[in-house]
This record gives structure tokens, sequence and C-alpha cells, in this order.
């Protein structure tokens, strides 16, 4: 269990109000203060500082301890995980929804690593574009979805997972495109393949273009397809460029197949999200959740 000090200070210093802290903590704001004052003499130094219009701020030992109470935070967690791990035992039927890259490219092998741990968890996959995902989950159809992109619903709580790349990518032997490097601007001579409305992917991209004045209307289509798979295969057979995730593309770049063209000034990238309904959880859903953030993916 956490030292209540740290408890007390890690709440001051997220919310940076002392009136906060102690509401959240429930116990009095003098209370919190004697907390923090009992730190700062511990340490013989000063934690907050107070800024204009009465704000506080963390001093530069008031950063370094924060840092080091969220190591303390996340391996509490991780030993509270492990021991409840030893203690039960997981079964029973988890239904889960993904997001059309996430299901092809992250999740396999996840699935693969948590199955051999915990084979009597039987787990449904559904898979969709996001809006897809986000409609089944609202329908009962998944416990759990993990979807891409940056659209929110009151409806439904976000708990960050990934953070993804899309990137330009064409054949490596695409006649039409040789330089490694194009303007915002030069994506308008070119033909692309685009994802289905709906998508995440397509979301992620018509943001980062708006950016730059394009919209995706003003691409020329080529073709819209309904999934990567297909574009990466479309692609090797034409001189069209294509948006797609990296996770997609690592056997293609290690291949040769496909060849990663930059954007100037233009970095696209995206988070990858579990949603769940507001309430409480299932604790096959936490413990999926958990296990998938301590998968390395490559």
């Amino acid at each position: 269990m956490l030292d209540f000090r740290l408890q007390v200070f890690y709440a001051v210093a997220k919310r940076l109000n002392f009136t906060r802290a102690a509401a959240e903590l429930f116990i009095s704001q003098p209370a919190v203060t004697k907390h923090v004052k009992e730190l700062e003499a511990q340490y013989k130094t000063t934690l907050f500082e107070r800024s204009g219009n009465k704000k506080i701020e963390l001093t530069a030992a008031g950063k370094v301890l924060l840092a080091y109470v969220e190591q303390l935070i996340s391996v509490y967690a991780e030993l509270e995980y492990d021991i409840n791990l030893l203690n039960k035992e997981h079964g029973g039927i988890l239904r889960i929804g993904a997001s059309t890259t996430v299901a092809q490219y992250i999740l396999p092998k996840v699935l693969a690593l948590f199955h051999k741990k915990f084979a009597s968890v039987n787990i449904q996959l559904l898979t969709g574009n996001t809006e897809d995902i986000e409609q089944a989950l609202l329908a009962k159809e998944v416990e759990i979805g993990i979807i891409e992109g940056f659209s929110r619903s009151p409806q439904m709580s976000y708990e960050p997972y990934l953070r993804d790349e899309i990137v330009l990518v064409a054949a490596s032997n695409n006649n039409k495109i040789k330089k490694d490097t194009v303007k915002p601007e030069e994506l308008l001579n070119y033909p692309f393949l685009l994802r289905e409305p709906g998508s995440g992917t397509r979301e992620v991209i018509g943001i980062a273009l708006a950016k730059h004045g394009i919209k995706l209307a003003d691409l020329k289509m080529e073709m819209q397809l309904g999934g990567t798979e297909s574009i990466k295969a479309y692609l090797s057979h034409s001189d069209c460029l294509a948006f797609v995730s990296v996770y997609a593309i690592l056997k293609e770049l290690r291949d040769n197949e496909l060849r990663i063209i930059d954007i100037k000034g233009m970095n696209i990238e995206r988070p990858f999200h579990f949603i769940r309904q507001h309430g409480q959880p299932s604790s096959l859903a936490e413990l999926f959740i958990r296990f998938a953030k301590n998968q390395k993916i490559d």
C-alpha cells in the first residue's frame, strides 16, 4: 500500500489544487497541507510553489517526486495484479470488438499469448470498422472494444492502449513517384486508394489533411476498399498511393514490397483506445485490458 502522505502529494500534484485533493481523498484541507509539509520536512525541500491568482505549481523537486510516485503506483498495481492472478481461477466468455487494423495486426499475438496463460477463457472476437464496434458495444454485443481514431461518445469510457502512425505508402516499383518526400499539395497529383466511410483510419487522415487545407474529396480516388489487406494487394499491381498503419506493413517493408513516402511537415499519429460502456466492468474485461497493455507489439 502506497504511503498515505505520497497519496496526498499525488492527488495535489495531479490537481494542482489543495481543495480538490482534499475532496478526492475525503479528508480536510488542513490535513492535506499537514501531509505535504511533513513530506517537505522529510526531504528538506519545497514541493509546491504559489504563482499568481493563488495557483500552485510543482517545484523541480516536486516534479522529481511525482515521477517516482507514478512509478511506485505502477509497481503496486502490478503487484496487486500478479497476486490476484495467483488467487483466482479465470474462466468464461469474453466478447471483444476490434476495428480492422487492430484485429488484423495487433490482436493476433496478444490473443495467442493470452490463451496460453488463461486457457479457460473463451474469447469471441467481432471485427468491423470503428463505427461498427461502437455500435456493437452500445448494443451489448461485446463487453469491450478496441478502436482507432479520435471520435468520442458520451455513452462510452475511453482508455488509452497504443499509439499508431499512419504512413503514406506506394509499391516499391511504383512508376509514378520515385522521390522519398513530397509536399502536402503534391498529394493532389497522384491516384489514391482510400478506406470506406466509418473507418477510423479514414477519419484520422481527413483530420491531418484538413490542417494543410486539403479535403479527402480533393484527392484523386482511384478506388475505395474495405480493408488494409485489399489496399496492400492492390498497391502491388498499381501506381496508386495509400495511407495505412505502420503496423500493417512491417513485413512488406522488410521484404521491400512497399516503401514509405514522407510528407513534409505532416506526421499522422492516432491513438488506439479500449472502449467500454460506463458502469462496473467485468473482471474478465479488466484482466484482458491489463494483460494486453503489458505485451510488446512488434
